[in-house]
């Protein structure tokens, strides 16, 4: 009996290994089966369903154990996208939409570009105060439906897109910490001295093609400003003062018809200047109001002088075709052109149509 009994458990244990033989990693399948405390990183979590990206959007590589996982999309406005790979992001352009969606509270980019938007009522950002920038360019947005204080949670927002728009004002308060502000094509009449007022980390103001006539002295705090664009407008005098990190500024297409004396020596660092398509006459420039010595390039062309007005010797262009001057002969040292005055006067021979003609001895 006993030797019976031997021979049976030897038959036994036979089969067994013949099996694990057969299957190496039987272990591994047997402690998963027996659903314990290990689970694979790359697999979903044990009980819990899993969902594909929605939207259409593919699923990004796997996170490994201990990352978190892609945030979901679930609070994003139905009339937008959220890609999971972008999650600061949400894009809602070109969606024919008449009205401000709902913004989670994670979002750093909005675009809500090229739709019918005509408002922004109070409270529409205050869900999400880390936005960075914000792009509303392209809508139907009117002066009389933007919240007073619209932007009074967003102390972050670095870019601001209002351009294309229907504004007759400036819009504000505006977040101190904006670096870009987009107001072209609008139909803003005026800039009050008060309407930029904090905005000390502004380096980019756009104000072409408006229906500004005054300015006034608005620009004069903007002390980080590195380019001024207020061409396309009815200024008929320059603004007061000009913000000392200045180094680009567009005036041309106004009705501007004098400049102070010594106007640019408040901005050392200003590089380009121009005032094409004006009224401006010898009579209302006064004979320091180009000596800069920072100026690179100055454009005068398209207006009403007479005589070339001095400029600095360290000028590299200069542009003066479409004006009154006739038959005028530069001469280096003169105080008319520059000591590169043949550098110069390239672009004045190039651009100065006839009768008008240049030498440099």
């Amino acid at each position: 009996m006993q030797w019976a009994s031997l021979l049976l458990l030897a038959g036994l244990c036979s089969l067994s290994q013949a099996q694990y033989d057969e299957d190496p990693h039987w272990w591994f399948h047997y402690l998963r089966s027996q659903q314990s405390t290990y689970y694979d990183p790359y697999e979903p979590y044990p009980y819990e369903p899993y969902e594909p990206y929605p939207y259409g959007v593919e699923e990004g590589p796997a996170y490994a154990y201990g990352s978190p996982p892609p945030p979901e999309p679930r609070d994003c406005p139905q009339e937008c996208d959220c890609p999971p790979n972008f999650p600061t992001a949400m894009y809602c352009d070109n969606r024919n939409l008449k009205y401000l969606p709902f913004v989670p509270s994670r979002m750093k980019y909005v675009y809500f570009q090229n739709n019918q938007i005509s408002s922004m009522q109070e409270g529409v950002f205050d869900n999400a105060t880390g936005l960075l920038w914000i792009a509303l360019h392209g809508n139907q947005i009117t002066s009389d439906k933007v919240g007073k204080r619209v932007f009074s949670k967003l102390r972050h927002l670095e870019r601001l897109y209002l351009d294309h728009n229907n504004l007759t004002r400036m819009p504000g308060p505006l977040p101190r910490s904006l670096r870009e502000l987009h107001l072209d094509h609008n139909q803003i009449s005026r800039v009050p001295n008060n309407a930029l007022e904090g905005l000390e980390n502004l380096t980019a103001l756009y104000l072409q093609h408006n229906e500004i006539q005054e300015v006034g002295s608005a620009m004069r705090g903007l002390r980080s400003l590195i380019l001024l664009d207020l061409s396309y407008n009815h200024l008929r005098k320059v603004p007061d003062g000009l913000p000392i990190a200045l180094e680009q500024l567009y005036l041309e297409h106004n009705n501007v018809y004098s400049v102070p004396d010594s106007y640019f020596r408040g901005s050392p660092k200003l590089l380009y200047v121009r005032l094409s398509h004006n009224s401006l006459t010898n009579n209302g420039l006064a004979s320091n109001t180009f000596n800069s010595s920072s100026l690179l390039e100055l454009d005068l062309s398209y207006n009403q002088l007479q005589k070339i007005p001095p400029v600095n010797t360290n000028l590299e262009n200069l542009y003066l075709q479409g004006n009154r001057i006739n038959g005028e002969t530069l001469t280096e040292g003169s105080g008319d052109v520059p000591r590169s005055c043949k550098k110069v006067l390239h672009e004045v021979k190039r651009s100065v149509s006839p009768p008008n003609h240049f030498l440099c001895h």
